[in-house]
C-alpha cells in the first residue's frame, strides 16, 4: 500500500507550492501560424511561375542578354555609371556634413543657410537639376569670379566648365547633400547631452569631443540611412541618359536603338544593377555590424508562457 501511494505521488503532476518552479515549465509560446504559411507558399508558387515563364520565353532572347551582359560597351557605361556614384557620393557627403553642421550652429544666418539648402535641393528632382545645369550656358554664357558686386577677374565659358558629366555631378551631388544633411543632423542630435557633460568633465576639448565621442556615437545612428541613400544615388544615376552623359543605361539605350532588342538589354541593365545594389547592401550590412557592437546585443525575448496547475491546496 505504502509503495503504491509512492508510485502515485512520482505520476502525479502536482507540486508543492512551496517548492520552486522547474525550468521546462516555461518556455516560448510556439503557434503554428497556418495563415502566414499558407501566405508565404501561394506567394512562392506565384514567383515561381513568373520565373519559370521568363525564362522558357522566347521572345526574351536569353543568349542575346548574355552576349551583350559583358558587352565592352555595356562595361564602358558601368564604370561611368560606378564614377558618377562614388564621386558624387564623396562631394555630397562632404557637402552634407558641412550643411548639417550650419543646421546645428547657433549663427542664424547659417541656420536659415542650411534649411533653404536642404528644402530647396530636396524638392527638385534629380533629372530636373541636371537639365538645367546641362542648358545653363543658354541663359548664362559666361561665369565671371572676381569681387561680389565688383568686379570679375575670371571668366570660364559656360559650355566648356559645365560638360555632360560635370551638369550629371551637380544634379547628383546637390540632390544627395540635401538628404545627407538631415541624416547627419538627425544623427548628431540622437547623443544624449550626458556623454556632451562627460567629456567635458573629463576635460576634453570640443573638438575632440566631437571627433570621439558625437561622431562613433552619430555613426552607427546615421550609417543605416547613408547606406540606403548610397544605393539611391548609385540608381539615380541612370537618369543621367537624359543628358546623354554615357552611362549603363545610356549605352544600352544607344545599341538597343539599333538592334530593336529593348528588352534584352534593359534586362542587362537591370542584372548589372541588381549586382551593384546587392555587393552594397552586403558590405552596409558588415558596416553596421561594426558600428552597432555593444549595441543591442540581447535578443529580443519572447513573451514566456507558464502552464497553470492545479494544487493540492485548491482541491
Amino acid at each position: 500500500m505504502l509503495q503504491r501511494e509512492r508510485t502515485n505521488s512520482e505520476e502525479s503532476p502536482i507540486r508543492d507550492n512551496s517548492s520552486p518552479p522547474r525550468v521546462d515549465e516555461f518556455g516560448p509560446r510556439r503557434n503554428l501560424h497556418v495563415g502566414q504559411w499558407t501566405v508565404a507558399a501561394i506567394l512562392l508558387i506565384i514567383i515561381a511561375d513568373i520565373l519559370v515563364g521568363a525564362v522558357q520565353n522566347p521572345n526574351l532572347n536569353w543568349p542575346r542578354v548574355g552576349e551583350y551582359f559583358f558587352d565592352s560597351r555595356i562595361i564602358a557605361g558601368l564604370g561611368t555609371t560606378l564614377s558618377l556614384a562614388l564621386i558624387s557620393q564623396v562631394l555630397a557627403t562632404a557637402l552634407g556634413a558641412g550643411v548639417a553642421m550650419m543646421s546645428l550652429s547657433d549663427n542664424i544666418a547659417l541656420k536659415a543657410l542650411a534649411r533653404v539648402h536642404v528644402t530647396l535641393f530636396r524638392s527638385i528632382p534629380t533629372v530636373v537639376q541636371m537639365l538645367f545645369w546641362y542648358f545653363l550656358a543658354a541663359v548664362v554664357p559666361v561665369i565671371g569670379i572676381g569681387i561680389p558686386f565688383g568686379p570679375d577677374f575670371i571668366w570660364f565659358d559656360t559650355n566648356q566648365l559645365i560638360t555632360q558629366f560635370a551638369a550629371a555631378l551637380l544634379g547628383l551631388v546637390l540632390g544627395q547633400s540635401a538628404f545627407l544633411a538631415e541624416y547627419f543632423r538627425g544623427g548628431i542630435l540622437s547623443v544624449p547631452k550626458s556623454q556632451l557633460e562627460a567629456a567635458a568633465s573629463c576635460g576634453l576639448t570640443p573638438w575632440t569631443t566631437f571627433r570621439r565621442v558625437v561622431v562613433p556615437q552619430a555613426l552607427r545612428v546615421a550609417l543605416p540611412s547613408y547606406g540606403n541613400s548610397f544605393i539611391i544615388n548609385v540608381k539615380n544615376t541612370s537618369v543621367v541618359f537624359a543628358i546623354g552623359v554615357g552611362d549603363l543605361m545610356t549605352r544600352a539605350q544607344l545599341i538597343y536603338s539599333q538592334n530593336f532588342q529593348q528588352i534584352p538589354l534593359l534586362i542587362v541593365v537591370i542584372g548589372w544593377y541588381l549586382v551593384l545594389v546587392i555587393l552594397m547592401t552586403v558590405l552596409q550590412r558588415r558596416l553596421e555590424s561594426h558600428y552597432s557592437r555593444g549595441y543591442g546585443e540581447a535578443r529580443s525575448v519572447r513573451p514566456l508562457h507558464a502552464s497553470t496547475r492545479k494544487t493540492e491546496a485548491g482541491q
